[in-house]
């Protein structure tokens, strides 16, 4: 086994671009196509929103309960397989949407697309290159994230094309040929070693991982920031699957709302280059706890758009950059918080409440729409971002506490 050093020396940059143009694509194809393309699909197959929301609610769960099964394989030296093989099979399986007629067969294939989301979107990938180059893996997943932050302003505007000229049939097929023809190549060269270093390494068992686990069970501020995280997740999810439908209601033009989508994307990366400049002078706790001023910012502009269209600018630029950052600053104030001991079963945890909140977002958003419209899923929204912000306020002020004692 090579020195990671060595490993690293063997993955240049062009790899790293690899992979971050293949993560764009199986993001844009698998995750994003189901809010892109939910409007189509109520309107030409006559599902509820309900029964639409909750396959792709399923696919989510799936894809959590997957997560650490192909964590394993990726630690056992088998990423590239791991990435390639389920960007293939979630290639199909986008495909054979264009051929449902029945709400099962809608159903069953989400959810296997559901398990290859768990084995080729970020985790695995950053799984892999973290083994590939140890503690110089931070440069190559920020990278890969800002370039994959464009994978909504792939998937609204290319869906909305192809569905308008062609039908949402051929859109689906359009994302499967994408993933297949251009993704899967990516991802072969993007994991490609000049030698078979992807080998697994001897296991150390560490007995320490559970205790510092309960450890941090045993603290409150564990809790509230599995709410925080909760929140975030569910928030963002019922946003971003409903935007559309929440915008058709109000007559907004389907152009403008797939322009208003779309853009989202890059708002996530403007909001990670934004933090990237000021990290070092501002705390990774006080830029969290301002992105969840941007997203109160932003729900509050999208009410406010009712009545001034103009303000769907300002949602799209405090969602987008308000949400992004939230990738990097999760794992770092969990560490600044619970501490670096057991870290990895602690923060993962947390994601389960993260990804639980995500997967149960689609259909949450859809319960609540039935009930009172899209005015109450509004609401909800700013109601879960006040209870994540106060929880983390509260998470903070704890930490501190204790680490004054």
């Amino acid at each position: 086994m090579t020195s990671i050093a060595s490993q690293a020396a063997a993955f240049p940059t062009g790899r790293v671009a690899a992979l971050a143009i293949a993560e764009t694509l199986v993001w844009a194809g698998m995750f994003y196509s189901f809010p892109a393309l939910i409007a189509h699909w109520e309107t030409d197959l006559g599902w509820s929103k309900t029964a639409l929301a909750g396959a792709y609610t399923a696919a989510l769960i799936c894809s959590a309960l997957c997560a650490p099964m192909m964590g394993r394989l990726i630690d056992r030296g088998h990423g590239r397989a791991v990435l390639t093989v389920c960007a293939v099979i979630g290639g199909l399986l986008v495909g054979l949407l264009s051929v449902v007629r029945e709400p099962w067969q809608f159903f069953a294939l989400w959810v296997g697309i559901g398990v290859c989301m768990s084995g080729c979107l970020y985790e695995p990938c950053f799984a892999f290159v973290t083994r590939m180059m140890g503690g110089q893996a931070r440069r190559a997943i920020t990278r890969i994230t800002l370039i994959a932050g464009f994978a909504g302003t792939v998937s609204f505007p290319l869906a909305g094309f192809v569905s308008e000229a062609y039908g949402w049939r051929v859109a689906v097929l359009t994302f499967a040929a994408i993933i297949l023809a251009v993704a899967i190549p990516l991802f072969r060269y993007g994991t490609a070693l000049p030698s078979t270093e992807d080998t697994p390494e001897p296991r150390k068992t560490a007995p320490g991982d559970a205790s510092d686990l309960r450890r941090a069970m045993g603290k409150a501020t564990f809790w509230l920031l599995a709410v925080t995280f909760s929140m975030i997740g569910l928030t963002h999810g019922i946003i971003i699957t409903h935007l559309l439908p929440m915008l058709a209601e109000r007559d907004v033009p389907v152009a403008t709302a797939v322009l208003v989508a779309s853009m989202i994307g890059p708002m996530q990366v403007a909001g990670r280059v934004a933090m990237m400049a000021v990290e070092r002078r501002v705390s990774m706790q006080v830029i969290c706890a301002i992105s969840f001023l941007f997203m109160i910012g932003a729900i509050s502009s999208l009410m406010g758009s009712i009545m001034w269209p103009a303000l769907l600018v300002l949602f799209v630029v405090l969602q987008g950059s308000g949400y992004g950052v939230t990738s990097i600053t999760r794992p770092v104030v969990t560490a600044e918080i619970l501490g670096r001991a057991g870290f990895g079963s602690i923060s993962g945890a947390l994601a389960m409440g993260f990804m639980g909140a995500s997967a149960a977002a689609a259909m949450l958003g859809a319960a609540i729409w039935q009930v009172g419209g899209y005015s109450a899923v509004r609401w909800t929204v700013f109601a879960c971002v006040l209870i994540g912000m106060g929880a983390f306020l509260t998470a903070m002020a704890l930490a501190r506490r204790e680490q004054s004692v």
